[in-house]
């Protein structure tokens, strides 16, 4: 099967345009970039480990996702159109994407703990976009192209050059290993999301719903060690922080998430999601009062300009197919 065909095929059993995919990986990404800063002032407010963090930020966010799915009004139609997914297949897709999420998450924080905030991640988040295009070409079929291959090297130096650039950065091998164990984490979430997205026959919402379920009891053993009821003089203020980090970064960005890497490619899914350290570095410079440095705006730069030049083919590509 060709290429375009294959799109074609992909794009009408997730039900979701690419275009529509791109914008909702777009928001997905930026709003990611939001909870480094958020977390900085949850650490600031009481003394929260990350694990407890990232436990209550998935559990919140498996009861908002909750709560608006069973909000939402069913649309009939569609379930006619659409044959059940079999008990079995829906128990597969959370479990894997679940464990696959928490250990994305769970090992970056290790990763930075040991390693530093820097080396851990530019590790994590250079090495997804390569382990993905990698499985998305010997699992999927997926062909980057030169245009793609030019792109995500552009990517992985624009994050080397935002990361490392002006740090004193210490490159420990316990924490590199730790930081590879998160992007292979990733990757196997997003590779499985792409895969039964163009298998069709699921919902994103439910996704999200069963996954942040599983990822909530994977993380809840961690969190009680480390200390699940954090100490604060100021309950009000981590209170709306913690609201914040389980609806906007965690709730609203991994829904859109899911629902974008079913109908995006892999490669360019891992590429987009890269605008989250940019977003980080944005909100550093103009809410936290960092400096804007020249790597910062060069690795900024050339992020952007990978993120969009991937962008503009998967739409181009998207428009030159027929109805």
């Amino acid at each position: 099967m060709s290429a375009e065909k294959k799109l074609v095929s992909n794009t009408a059993v997730s039900g979701l345009p690419i275009g529509r995919g791109l914008l909702y990986l777009i928001v997905a990404g930026a709003a990611w970039g939001t909870a480094g800063a958020a977390a900085s002032l949850v650490y600031r407010a009481s003394d929260m480990g990350p694990v407890a963090l990232s436990f209550w930020r998935c559990a919140i966010g498996f009861v908002l996702l909750l709560a608006v799915r069973l909000l939402r009004p069913r649309v009939r139609a569609h379930a006619q159109a659409v044959p059940a997914e079999p008990f079995r297949r829906k128990a597969l897709r959370a479990g894997a994407t679940g464990v696959g999420l928490a250990v994305f998450q769970t090992a970056y924080f290790a990763a930075v703990d040991v390693t530093g905030l820097a080396v851990g991640t530019v590790v994590t988040l250079g090495a997804g976009p390569v382990f993905i295009a990698l499985g998305a070409r010997l699992t999927l079929g997926e062909r980057l192209g030169r245009g793609g291959v030019a792109a995500v090297a552009g990517a992985l130096v624009g994050l080397a050059v935002l990361a490392l650039g002006g740090e004193g950065a210490t490159v420990r091998p316990w924490g590199v290993l730790l930081a590879l164990v998160s992007a292979a984490g990733y990757s196997v979430m997003t590779l499985l999301t792409r895969k039964w997205g163009r298998d069709g026959g699921a919902d994103a919402a439910s996704t999200s719903v069963r996954s942040f379920a599983v990822t909530s009891l994977c993380l809840l053993p961690f969190a009680l060690v480390e200390g699940l009821v954090p100490h604060t003089a100021e309950p009000v203020q981590l209170g709306w922080l913690l609201a914040y980090i389980a609806a906007v970064p965690t709730a609203l960005a991994y829904a859109l998430y899911f629902a974008g890497a079913a109908a995006v490619r892999s490669a360019t899914v891992s590429v987009i999601m890269l605008l989250e350290p940019v977003s980080a570095a944005v909100l550093a410079v103009v809410l936290l009062g960092e400096h804007l440095t020249a790597p910062t705006l060069a690795g900024t730069l050339l992020m952007l300009g990978s993120v969009t030049g991937l962008a503009v083919a998967e739409a181009r590509g998207a428009r030159r197919l027929p109805a």
